[in-house]
């Protein structure tokens, strides 16, 4: 008599699925070509990024360049409680957190406004004059655009003519605007957004090219005109884009930059001006202050990291899109 397989041994006759590490390897030996031409990176990654972590070291020291490690003289904590308990610090800490979250607002508000008003534009020869003119500035280096800044708010340059021509000021009266120490944050922003809206909005025009076309034909059988589309179609196809970047962002809160407020800023605005980076060139590695100026880069990346983790964590509680 003929013995049929029951559904017991048919289930322990089945195949094992290979274990964790083993189907790891397994994959590894697929994707070997993947692997190979990440490698250099890998090495670039490990010497450039992971090696100088061994020279947070010297924020617990007080450094001396000449000596070897076992020479040098251990602080403890001590920069980094002269750095809380300093004036300046807690101002560029200011400086610093005021020029990035202008930067980050008005970056996202300015590039999604040109990105979903391009999208709408119908004229291809208009859409691409619009794109490369909003583009140029972001491949002028900041050297040359604070001096054209410079020149644009001098006494004589042209806002003040303009304010002249209007009545606004008088002969002789005209401001200089990078003399004004509470003006020096409006000047930032406005540059910055001059300088890389149109860079910005790169990204966003690509998130809505993968928008299904069917949904804007749906909308507008339903009587929603261009800014209801807008609102209803477009902001939330690309909302996934947005909170990807708005997290990446929010992790690069402690930096607002160096260039720009290196070259614009002054003695008169310095009060406003400085940041964590210039501090750190100024009274760490020009004074030779190095394990002050190491701590303070040491808090800037700790606290980024902090940020970067806290703004993933509270995406995920939300569910919305997230980096991991």
């Amino acid at each position: 008599m003929e013995h049929k397989p029951t559904m017991s041994t048919s289930i322990l006759m089945l195949p094992k699925k290979p274990s964790g590490l083993k189907r790891f390897t397994i994959k590894l030996l697929e994707q070997r070509v993947l692997v190979l031409m990440s490698v250099p990176f890998l090495v670039w990654l490990f010497i450039f990024k992971y090696m100088p972590l061994w020279g947070w070291t010297i924020a617990f020291q007080d450094y001396k360049p000449a000596r070897s490690f076992s020479q040098q003289k251990w602080a403890g904590f001590e920069h980094f409680q002269f750095l809380f308990q300093d004036e300046r610090f807690i101002r560029v800490l200011r400086n610093t957190l005021a020029m990035s979250s202008i930067n980050l607002v008005l970056g996202f508000v300015t590039a999604i406004t040109l990105a979903l008003l391009l999208n709408e534009v119908r004229k291809v020869a208009f859409k691409r004059i619009v794109q490369t003119v909003s583009y140029l500035p972001h491949f002028i280096s900041w050297v040359v655009a604070a001096s054209i800044i410079q020149t644009t708010l001098s006494p004589d340059g042209i806002i003040n003519q303009m304010l002249l021509w209007a009545g606004f000021v008088e002969k002789g009266e005209e401001i200089l605007f990078l003399g004004i120490p509470e003006q020096f944050w409006t000047i930032f922003g406005a540059s910055t957004v001059w300088k890389d809206v149109g860079w910005n909005t790169i990204v966003y025009l690509a998130a809505m090219t993968m928008i299904d076309p069917a949904q804007y034909e749906a909308a507008e059988m339903d009587g929603a005109g261009r800014i209801k589309r807008m609102w209803y179609v477009t902001l939330p196809g690309i909302k996934p884009v947005i909170i990807v970047l708005l997290i990446m962002n929010i992790g690069y809160l402690l930096e607002s930059g160096f260039e720009p407020q290196y070259l614009l800023g002054n003695g008169m605005n310095v009060d406003f001006s400085e940041n964590l980076d210039i501090f750190v060139l100024k009274y760490g590695i020009a004074q030779g202050n190095y394990s002050l100026s190491i701590a303070a880069g040491m808090f800037k990346t700790i606290i980024s990291f902090i940020l970067l983790f806290a703004a993933n964590n509270l995406a995920k509680r939300m569910g919305e899109s997230r980096l991991f």
